[in-house]
């Protein structure tokens, strides 16, 4: 039997159970092994998979955010420009302008069931994190969510496509772009404002609405004139782009831009951020792109952007370094440069439009810029957070190694540890966003969105000044994981001795 339970190690108490002969004393000194060994580094690489920079001969760009990344000032501007076009355009209701965009609201990666208006996260294997379902504004109960989906899981056929979109019946839409922030939160705005007014409306109406909104934003060049007419509001200089074009152009390197964004868009922010010699570095600059068409559509060739931004009709013969070209396929661009397979490197932001095609079909080497990586780093090498997750990690053993003992003083124990854990998962999810967590990980898996940078991303960063940290010839290792056959069960290693955790001033042992 087991006995005695008093507060967790995080108020500075002791725990004591007993079974027979054998003692388990924990509090807070010495625990299970410690996961705060080492700091990790924002400003490096992670690998996916093995590659040596010596193998790579060609380097390719996207541009928004991935050469150049924009200020906090652009997803309120999307923002407001989106809801001006929903009210002014599709005759939405003028009080939905009191809503105003909300940084901290949603995060990459997320969820939307277009036909029910909920934003969600979802796991590696399909399953939602419940505590993690938004109707407008307001989370949903995990009783109203486990009712809706008989359980938490999504099945296949309601995933969205390859692509992240949702079509062809598909009830769920994945946004993995970062300029995607807005438009989740103006969904959920929107959303609350009708749910709040009791408007009866179309929730397949309104994703429909606020996605044209968004993508007008951008066809229509609002958010283009907006950055170009006060590029220093909008951009931030200090990502040390032109230090990176530097170094590889000094190696030897080839390079090439291959992005959506229109011509005269890319050349005041590449004139901004690199200097007014930037086609200089680049041996093919390729704008309005229309990817991921363009590694898909064998059927649109090329066409030259002179200095006025006017389109020629010349049949394009060869990519001349110093030109812009519009349009055209990675077909044609494969066999007009003779660029193929591992010895290109790609980058982009959206691991679906950017990297996915090019890893898949064609063999590329890819890297993913995922710019929040560098701020979770932050977070997961303070002391609070190694702390959590540490004592987090000692619960889930101690449930593991205690719930066989069926007694009632040991299912009291047992039942007081799974509603600490609980509350240790909800501190956790809130040192990232208070909502929705970590980018990468629900409570206990990886996230839908890390599955697929995995499958997709030979090597990920926060930015591409990571590069400057690395010599041209170096290659990335992926750290041997241990599979979970490869580790002993919690039981095993509780009952191996003495453990130590840092900040806990008291004894974990088993005898």
């Amino acid at each position: 039997s087991a006995s005695g339970a008093e507060a967790g190690p995080r108020n500075g108490r002791r725990r004591r159970g007993s079974n027979n002969n054998n003692n388990v004393i924990f509090s807070n000194s010495e625990l299970v092994p410690s996961i705060m060994s080492n700091m990790l580094n924002p400003d490096a690489i992670f690998s996916n998979n093995e590659m040596s920079l010596s193998d790579i001969e060609i380097y390719g760009f996207d541009y928004d955010y991935t050469l150049v990344f924009y200020s906090k000032h652009l997803h309120t501007l999307i923002f407001n420009a989106a809801r001006d076009l929903l009210i002014n355009e599709h005759r939405y209701p003028a009080e939905i302008r009191k809503y105003d965009y909300d940084p901290n609201f949603a995060i990459r990666g997320l969820h939307y069931d277009v036909h029910r208006a909920l934003l969600m996260k979802i796991d590696a294997f399909h399953y939602i994190q419940l505590g993690t379902v938004y109707r407008g504004l307001s989370v949903v109960p995990d009783e109203e969510v486990i009712a809706m989906y008989d359980g938490s899981h999504v099945p296949l056929e309601q995933m969205s496509d390859f692509y992240g979109k949702s079509s062809q019946g598909n009830t769920m839409k994945q946004f993995m772009d970062i300029f995607s922030l807005p438009e989740m939160t103006l969904l959920s705005c929107v959303n609350e404002y009708f749910l709040k007014n009791n408007i009866d409306y179309e929730p397949v109406h309104l994703y429909k609405d606020v996605k044209d909104s968004i993508r007008d934003v951008h066809i229509k060049g609002i958010m283009y004139r907006a950055i170009e007419a006060d590029i220093e509001k909008y951009i931030c200089y200090a990502e040390q782009t032109r230090a990176v074009l530097a170094k590889l152009a000094d190696h030897g390197k080839k390079m090439f831009l291959i992005t959506n964004s229109p011509s005269s868009f890319v050349d005041k922010g590449m004139k901004f951020i690199v200097g007014k010699d930037w086609r200089d570095l680049f041996d093919v600059v390729i704008v309005q792109a229309d990817k991921p068409n363009f590694f898909n559509d064998k059927r649109r060739p090329f066409r030259k952007v002179n200095e006025r931004g006017v389109l020629l009709w010349d049949k394009i013969h060869k990519l001349q370094k110093g030109q812009i070209y519009k349009q055209g396929n990675l077909y044609e661009f494969l066999k007009l440069t003779g660029w193929r397979g591992s010895k290109v490197l790609y980058f982009g932001d959206h691991i679906y439009s950017d990297l996915a095609d090019l890893t898949l079909k064609h063999g590329w080497r890819t890297g993913a810029i995922i710019p929040e990586l560098r701020s979770e780093i932050k977070i997961m090498n303070t002391e609070k957070y190694i702390q959590t997750m540490t004592w987090l990690q000692t619960l889930t053993g101690l449930l593991e190694h205690m719930q066989v003992h069926r007694d009632p003083d040991s299912q009291m124990i047992l039942e007081e540890w799974k509603k600490e854990r609980k509350e240790m998962r909800e501190m956790n999810r809130n040192f990232f966003n208070a909502r929705f967590g970590s980018l990468f990980r629900t409570d206990e898996n990886p996230t839908y969105f890390l599955r697929r940078l995995s499958r997709f991303a030979d090597i990920y960063m926060a930015s591409l000044s990571c590069l400057l940290n690395y010599e041209p010839d170096y290659t990335f290792y992926p750290r041997r994981t241990p599979l979970q056959h490869e580790l002993p069960g919690w039981s095993d290693q509780l009952y191996t001795g003495t453990f130590r955790i840092p900040f806990l001033p008291e004894t974990v042992q088993v005898k």
